[in-house]
């Protein structure tokens, strides 16, 4: 850091008579090199942008930074498990891998290969509330990026075989990271639990989806999913890196501008109640060894002011060694073998989640009662200063470093303009965080860190016989 060091500077030795503006100088020194160093960080997390429409309705949002010869495209749809209807989940995802299967002018596997061909990387990922297609090109392929991606766009190609493919794909990958993994399978469903299916579908199931659900669904079925989610008017378009912003204009309406406009998506819907009383679960684990216990919480949706507290004390809590609860189960009682915590939200609504994996010899009772106790003692107590500033240091440092690189800014952009009631938040969200007090968070734990409004899941390791494992 600049300013520190110009003031390290200073003889402590330096004569007494010293005075006027001889003296004055160091100071003046520090004052302006500091308002340059605060200047520099506020430079560091503002992103300059254009956002415009096609007249088919594709979003577009264009971020020119010329500090390295790369450029990420990025294309969200705004679908995600969340708009999904009853047993026919997993389609979201589903089609994240449908979309790498071949357009009209690219074959199957071929996406990939002429990324990689120009130095690209790529990828594509789901959530409850969104699915995204990115890659990241040397400068001179802007083209390339975007061609590709309006061709699927307007011409995926849908076949029996290819469905067949990628649903043996979807499926065995639920069996490779989940289903077979200790711990996975109470960690992807628990957040499923806070929700009641009748009333919210959309969170109410996980977005890999339902083995029986995919054995179900025909290509009839996933050809109507892509024509109405899959159009311009359902889409937003990055373009963020080293590009001349007339050419990417004119690139953008060469390839997508004649895609016809799909139908109106219909809405998302979600209700739920706080405060419907202690929910117990024990979840036999076929391959776990050590118990653990996750304790879930219903929150406000993410753009919920109260939101931003909640993921600054889910960051005091549990991220990283310094946390609460690594400091008092890992390393004081050494009760848990590894701990954390995590505050956040969907679109429609949010989630406060702690968990411990508990040590050798630690019942999942006495577990859940410690990790109680360290919740109680922040509804109760509060936080200090020193773990607020901490957090707020965090999210700072978040911001800036990821503003540097062409793919986060890309993420945020998308972020706050599908989340959030516009995309000008991406440069004035950070003061909002920077703004939570101490007593903001023990405001918002008393309100949703409550017994009436937990779910909890016991994590039991279970023989091959079906009993439960001693831990």
């Amino acid at each position: 850091m600049v300013a520190p060091t110009i003031l390290g500077e200073r003889d402590d030795n330096q004569k007494l008579y010293r005075r006027g503006v001889t003296m004055l100088r160091p100071a003046i020194a520090a004052f302006v090199v500091g308002t340059l160093w605060v200047s520099s960080l506020q430079a560091q997390y503002t992103v300059q942008f254009e956002t415009y429409q096609l007249d088919n309705g594709l979003t577009v949002i264009l971020s020119q930074d010329h500090s390295a010869p790369i450029v990420t495209i990025n294309v969200w749809y705004d679908v995600g498990s969340a708009d999904e209807r009853l047993n026919r989940s997993g389609f979201a995802h589903l089609f994240e891998h449908m979309m790498f299967e071949g357009s009209a002018n690219v074959g199957s596997d071929e996406y990939g290969q002429l990324i990689q061909r120009a130095g690209g990387t790529l990828n594509g990922t789901t959530n409850e509330d969104r699915t995204a297609y990115y890659e990241t090109l040397p400068s001179n392929r802007l083209n390339l990026g975007l061609w590709l991606e309006a061709d699927r766009m307007r011409s995926l190609v849908i076949t029996a075989e290819n469905f067949e493919v990628q649903r043996n794909a979807v499926q065995e990958e639920r069996r490779l990271r989940i289903d077979n993994q200790p711990y996975q399978p109470a960690f992807v469903e628990s957040s499923t639990l806070l929700y009641d299916s009748t009333t919210c579908f959309g969170y109410a199931h996980t977005v890999i989806g339902d083995m029986a659900d995919l054995n179900a669904a025909e290509v009839g079925d996933v050809q109507a999913f892509f024509d109405l989610y899959y159009a311009p008017n359902n889409a937003t378009i990055t373009v963020v890196g080293d590009f001349d912003r007339a050419e990417a204009k004119a690139l953008i309406q060469q390839y997508y501008g004649d895609i016809p406009a799909g139908n109106p998506t219909p809405p998302r819907e979600c209700e739920f109640e706080y405060n419907t009383g202690e929910k117990l679960i024990n979840w036999p684990d076929k391959h776990a060894t050590l118990p653990a216990v996750l304790m879930l919480y219903r929150t406000p949706r993410h753009d919920d002011q109260d939101s931003r507290a909640l993921q600054l004390l889910g960051n005091i809590m549990g991220s990283g060694e310094s946390s609460r609860l690594h400091r008092a189960l890992v390393r004081g009682s050494q009760s848990a073998l590894g701990s954390g915590a995590s505050g956040g939200g969907h679109r429609e609504a949010g989630q406060f989640f702690l968990f411990a994996i508990a040590n050798q010899g630690v019942e999942a009772d006495s577990l859940l009662a410690e990790l109680k106790a360290q919740v109680l003692k922040v509804v109760e107590e509060g936080i200090t200063e020193e773990e607020l500033s901490k957090a707020r240091n965090s999210f700072r440092a978040s911001t800036i470093f990821g503003n540097q690189r062409t793919m986060s800014v890309s993420n945020r952009l998308m972020h706050y303009a599908h989340d959030h009631d516009s995309i000008d938040e991406i440069n004035t969200d950070l003061d909002l965080y920077l703004s939570v007090t101490a007593e903001d968070i023990k405001r918002v734990a008393n309100t949703y860190l409550r017994d009436e409004n937990v779910v909890i899941m016991m994590v039991v390791p279970e023989t091959e016989e079906g009993e439960e494992g001693v831990s």
